[in-house]
């Protein structure tokens, strides 16, 4: 697969769990990444402070496939909107510079569902190695599923 410096990702999904039970799992930065990276993240904390109910946020957490620790940042929150905006704050294995938002939206008809997308723009360094950076996206791009399917497993529950 070829590579491009800037690469834009997009991803949806319904999840079987209202709005505001998926944006109280979202909210939290550490949930999220043990939720969509299980094993694949280890030693996943927050820095200096930070906290699910403090914006901006520091957290870090180490990539088990390579070592690579990877520091990011609650950078915004929207709570009447439910969303949440997070970037990296160091490169990390190829990636210059990372930006991801995640929203949660209501399905109009259906109230125990919701709609959830997520956005996020990766700028990878011109020395990338390629094989770790594809691997990155392609963990990147089973996350959104993650996400679906422990609000499945958990009958809708925060867990």
């Amino acid at each position: 697969m070829a590579i491009q410096r800037k690469h834009t990702m997009y991803h949806s999904t319904i999840i079987d769990a209202d709005p505001d039970t998926v944006f109280g799992v979202v909210r939290d930065a550490l949930k999220v990444v043990a939720i969509v990276s299980g094993p694949a993240a280890q030693h996943v904390h927050w820095v200096d402070g930070g906290a699910p109910e403090r914006v901006p946020s520091l957290y870090n957490f180490t990539l088990a496939f390579s070592g690579g620790l990877v520091q990011q940042e609650v950078a915004g929150r929207n709570e009447l909107e439910r969303s949440q905006t997070y970037r990296s704050i160091e490169p990390t294995m190829g990636v210059d510079r990372y930006i991801g938002t995640i929203r949660v939206r209501p399905i109009t008809d259906d109230p125990d569902r919701c709609f959830f997308d997520w956005t996020r723009e990766l700028t990878i360094a011109e020395d990338a190695d390629t094989e770790v950076v594809e691997t990155i996206i392609a963990m990147m791009a089973k996350q959104t599923d993650s996400m679906r399917d422990h609000f499945a497993r958990n009958g809708g529950d925060r867990g």
